[in-house]
């Protein structure tokens, strides 16, 4: 049984607090970023841009045109509604990373940055999860996986996530090969793109077990 509206906001609203925290786990540590993530630090640097967060903008509305065009029966509100998605979502990435400053995390044990480096990761795959089960509105990146997901591989999230991820990686190997450096991949990039997919099929299952897929 589905669960109403104002409980799934809720599940919204948690989901991109625990996935602002995870990115800016990820970010302050400094051992890699999600690979979304790590493509707009890639075309940020790249092509000196100097805004993160107009990168991840930009990047998420050419992913949002993207899933519409492979999703011809997508409403156009649901468009808008992934564009406004990204807005609290890259305020809260910032004021969380602005937050982590203080402890400078990147100083610390290399233990600790490894530990909290794939607790990023994890953080961002359940938040992935429950948005995506909410399914009220998405980041247009996880949009995109959860559109191949349903589409075209039954619900697998592993393969779903592997295959989205060509994306940012090609992103990233584009820009490496014109800038002759790469930034923000390491080993929590790895881990998300070999087992976020993983992660996401195991909270599905046992993380929040009454909220189901909404509206698949």
């Amino acid at each position: 049984m589905y669960i109403d509206f104002r409980k799934r906001f809720m599940f919204l609203v948690l989901s991109l607090l625990i996935n602002a925290t995870g990115h800016a786990l990820t970010i302050s540590t400094n051992l890699g970023s999600a690979v979304w993530t790590a493509s707009a630090v890639n075309i940020n640097n790249c092509f000196s841009i100097n805004s993160l967060s107009l990168v991840i903008f930009l990047e998420g509305l050419a992913v949002n045109c993207l899933v519409s065009l492979i999703d011809k029966k997508r409403k156009v509100s649901k468009f808008l509604l992934d564009l406004l998605f990204i807005t609290p979502f890259s305020i809260l990435v910032q004021y969380f990373t602005n937050c982590l400053e203080g402890l400078n995390l990147q100083h610390q044990l290399l233990l600790i940055r490894i530990i909290l480096d794939v607790l990023g990761i994890v953080f961002i795959s359940l938040a992935t999860s429950l948005y995506q089960r909410a399914n009220i509105v998405l980041h247009p990146n996880d949009d995109f996986m959860q559109t191949i997901r349903f589409m075209f591989l039954h619900g697998d999230a592993t393969k779903a996530q592997i295959i989205h991820f060509l994306v940012p990686l090609s992103i990233i190997v584009i820009t490496t090969v014109i800038s002759h450096a790469i930034w923000a991949v390491g080993i929590g990039t790895i881990i998300s793109f070999f087992f976020q997919g993983s992660m996401i099929k195991w909270f599905d299952i046992h993380a929040f077990k009454h909220l189901k897929h909404y509206d698949i």
